[in-house]
């Protein structure tokens, strides 16, 4: 299996597409935004404060493209950006420390130790996210790895929904608990009945597996995923 190096978060990506869009050099940004001076160029998160003044420089850009590549960079319309508070639900990713807004987020890789976390009837998340259009998630937690790229990316958060056997739909992403290992795959039909195959997005460094279903211990419908902004 190839190591790869850390890549730029999706977000700052999609900031830099932007600005290359309309001809406007990093160092304008910078200074005309507030924007932290050089965090486009990092290979790591950006923070909210960061997000929150980029939107403030581009109010026609697509929350929905920036945050997940998806639609046109350019939003239609006039439509006002809805920034959260502890009532309603944010157009951009917020976290909240109050328990009954938001999702909880855990502050733990699914890969590693997830389970233990999840089961736990003490742990305590470290915070809630507010973000529109996740209101099916019911926990927010770390990924690492990069088989699902570039859907899924090292480093990201995604949001997680406990389901049984019975409700996938095949196709589609789950993170799954066996009895000796835990992933995040496509999951598709076996000409075993007693098996399903997972299936990885990068399929250049990953191969498909199968295994039994007498192995899962537990199932989450993957809702989908962000770059960490906090």
């Amino acid at each position: 299996m190839k190591e790869k190096q850390q890549e730029k978060s999706p977000i700052k990506q999609n900031i830099l597409l932007y600005l290359e869009n309309k001809g406007v050099t990093p160092y304008e940004f910078y200074k005309e935004s507030g924007v932290t001076r050089g965090i486009l160029q990092q290979n790591n998160g950006i923070s909210e404060d960061n997000i929150a003044r980029f939107l403030a420089y581009a109010p026609d850009v697509n929350i929905e493209w920036l945050l997940t590549s998806k639609g046109s960079m350019i939003k239609d319309g006039s439509t006002d950006i809805q920034i959260s508070n502890d009532t309603t639900t944010s157009a951009m990713p917020t976290t909240s420390m109050n328990p009954g807004i938001g999702t909880p987020y855990y502050d733990v890789d699914f890969i590693g130790g997830f389970d233990e976390v999840f089961n736990s009837q003490v742990n305590i998340p470290a915070t809630n996210i507010v973000i529109r259009g996740f209101e099916k998630a019911s926990l927010w937690c770390n990924v690492t790895g990069h088989s699902m790229e570039p859907k899924i990316n090292h480093g990201d958060i995604i949001a997680l929904r406990q389901c049984t056997l019975n409700d996938i739909q095949y196709g589609e992403i789950y993170a799954v608990v066996l009895d000796t290992i835990r992933t995040i795959k496509i999951l598709r039909r076996s000409p075993d009945p007693s098996k399903l195959r997972f299936i990885p997005i990068n399929t250049e460094d990953y191969d498909e597996q199968e295994f039994d279903k007498s192995r899962i211990m537990n199932v989450f419908e993957v809702i989908g995923s962000i770059s960490k902004f906090f």
